[in-house]
């Protein structure tokens, strides 16, 4: 069900008395939530038909922040337990923020049979490169040679590449964007959680408190400035003279392929009728 639009108001999607944010000064991840939050509200969808689910992380934070249902869960299983719930109340629109290690670390497992079930499930991928919380470790999308607090001597591991990975495991909505073009990250989360099936937004976000200031890419301003200028829109002219450029926009929109707890519901009535 669908409210109607009024003028959009920060204050009537957050539990105020969480704020001010634990977020260190210049992260993306509140950039991230207004873009959420705005997605929301531009879509009219009722507060009480929604439910946050998040593990462990900076970017897990967001579901004590929003005034939704919410569910605060356990490191790299909050897509299992948003499959749970989306299985028991598929009417329920269900969104995942997550961090690197959330998703693809610890999560990877997760992430990969979410994506190949096809379920109902919009996941927001925060990818700062690092592990923000707990002090500034490397993760499965720092790349190699990279500072971090757990690589003094740089990294060896390459990255993994988010969309491509989505892509392979079968998501049918997969889309990229940076916390430097919020608009285009609103829109793309409003496409992601419209979309029936499961639906990945991998958004570049910084962390100058570990990953800027290890890797040297200067402060917040500066970390975003670089979003700006090393990426491009999917297909850009640009990408012919420097192919290393990030493509922004949407890489897999099918709607072919039968959203799982549909297909699920399908085979309960199937079963209830006694046919094998």
């Amino acid at each position: 069900m669908t409210k109607t639009k009024e003028a959009f108001n920060f204050k009537d999607y957050i539990r105020a008395r969480f704020f001010p944010h634990l977020w260190c000064p210049g992260c993306g991840h509140g950039i991230v939530l207004g873009s959420l939050l705005r997605a929301v509200h531009e879509l009219g969808l009722d507060k009480n038909e929604i439910v946050i689910t998040s593990g462990i992380g900076c970017s897990s934070r967001i579901s004590g922040y929003v005034d939704f249902h919410s569910l605060h869960t356990i490191h790299g299983r909050a897509l299992s337990f948003a499959t749970g719930v989306k299985l028991s109340k598929p009417s329920l629109t269900a969104i995942v923020p997550m961090g690197d290690g959330d998703a693809l670390a610890i999560g990877g497992n997760h992430f990969i049979h979410a994506a190949r079930r096809n379920i109902d499930i919009t996941a927001i991928v925060m990818n700062n490169r690092i592990y923000g919380m707990t002090g500034g470790q490397f993760s499965p999308l720092s790349g190699s040679g990279k500072l971090a607090t757990t690589a003094p001597y740089s990294t060896i591991d390459r990255n993994f590449d988010v969309v491509e990975l989505a892509k392979s495991a079968g998501a049918t909505f997969v889309a990229r964007s940076t916390v430097f073009h919020a608009n285009e990250c609103k829109d793309l989360i409003k496409k992601g959680i419209s979309h029936k099936g499961f639906s990945v937004v991998e958004i570049l976000t910084q962390c100058p408190t570990y990953y800027g200031r290890k890797n040297k890419e200067g402060d917040a301003a500066q970390m975003m400035e670089g979003y700006k200028t090393n990426t491009v829109k999917i297909g850009s002219k640009k990408l012919e003279k420097n192919p290393n450029l990030i493509q922004r926009g949407i890489f897999v929109e099918n709607t072919d392929i039968p959203e799982y707890c549909e297909a699920y519901d399908e085979i309960i009535k199937t079963a209830m009728k006694g046919k094998a």
